[in-house]
């Protein structure tokens, strides 16, 4: 990896190139390491406080401080891969939404409000797919008295599909002074082979609407029940599983969610009682989800993740779920 004009270090990427994929070299922080640089390439995710993201090809994150940064540039986007379902940033994003819809919406443009009462930052975002039709002040204004008189902090999920619209409208709102938050990953699979995973014992319970027990053990329920579940339960064709616990009465073991649209099956909320992990319950959920959908004709998988969430991501990579792309939100300053 070449660095160097004139045998000197360069460091010719900035904040402005967020969104680019770029090469960069830093110094190198591994305890013992005799090497004193270490080499990432990858998208570079975000640049703020002090501290540079890179989103690897395999979804890894790399963040260091922008003080260990001793040269770097940006670099042709890589080959694409068929190792995933062929998709679009665009048509996951809207699959998604209508896998995790918010009952309250209004349409700016091409671009969707959505409010559910503060649950979950997907369901109280901006989608902005398009042009919103108006200058950047206006639309900013409109959308911060929308959210304002539901009494809900303005976000923007900064995803447009295009990711030269992605790189302009986040420097837009960064420079606006909206914060950088809930970094995560779009990651897609084959859908037939996580129905024959290898899983732990135990039945799994289907239901059309999640029960109490569910819900407890989901455990973000909100300031809003009712919104809670028209979020749970909205979508084209929407499964609930439950492994119920060892003895009558127990919270379940484990739970997961799974919402089939056409070819794709969106997975969510996945979780397994502390007590019960390590037992292939997560994956055995996920098995038990994918033959429901692949029975409605499926044939795709996808699911959102924080990038931070090491014991999903890892429980994902062995399923064979690959990033197809990154995202985050701008929220608001603080009023």
């Amino acid at each position: 990896m070449e660095f160097t004009t004139g045998g000197r270090l360069e460091v010719r990427i900035s904040a402005a190139d967020v969104g680019k994929r770029v090469s960069v070299r830093r110094l190198n922080d591994t305890p013992g390491s005799p090497e004193r640089f270490t080499d990432v390439v990858g998208v570079l995710t975000s640049w703020e406080g002090g501290v540079v993201r890179i989103t690897r090809r395999n979804g890894e994150t790399v963040a260091f401080p922008e003080t260990a940064l001793v040269a770097g540039k940006t670099v042709p986007a890589a080959p694409a891969r068929r190792r995933g379902p062929a998709a679009t940033a665009r048509e996951l994003q809207e699959t998604a939404a209508r896998g995790w819809p918010a009952p309250d919406t209004e349409p700016l443009g091409g671009w969707t409000l959505r409010a559910a009462g503060g649950f979950t930052a997907r369901a109280n975002s901006v989608l902005p797919l398009g042009d919103c039709g108006l200058p950047v002040d206006e639309a900013v204004d409109r959308i911060c008295a929308w959210y304002a008189a539901r009494g809900l902090p303005a976000r923007v999920q900064v995803t447009t599909g295009d990711p030269g619209a992605d790189e302009r409208l986040d420097a837009e709102l960064a420079r606006r002074g909206w914060t950088g938050e809930r970094y995560a990953l779009m990651r897609t699979a084959p859908l037939a082979p996580l129905a024959d995973t290898p899983a732990g014992t135990g039945r799994v319970l289907l239901t059309r609407e999640p029960d109490e027990a569910w819900l407890a053990a989901y455990g973000r329920t909100g300031s809003d029940p009712g919104a809670v579940r028209a979020v749970l339960t909205g979508g084209p064709s929407v499964w609930f599983a439950t492994v119920p616990g060892e003895e009558p009465g127990d919270e379940p073991a484990a739970i997961g969610r799974c919402v089939v649209d056409g070819r794709w099956a969106g997975f969510a909320a996945l979780h397994v009682s502390p007590a019960r992990r390590r037992q292939g319950l997560g994956s055995l959920i996920m098995a038990r989800l994918a033959e429901q959908a692949l029975s409605e004709g499926a044939s795709a998988a996808y699911l959102q993740v924080e990038e931070d969430n090491g014991g999903a991501l890892a429980l994902y990579d062995e399923l064979g779920f690959t990033t197809h792309h990154a995202y985050h939100y701008r929220r608001e300053p603080s009023r």
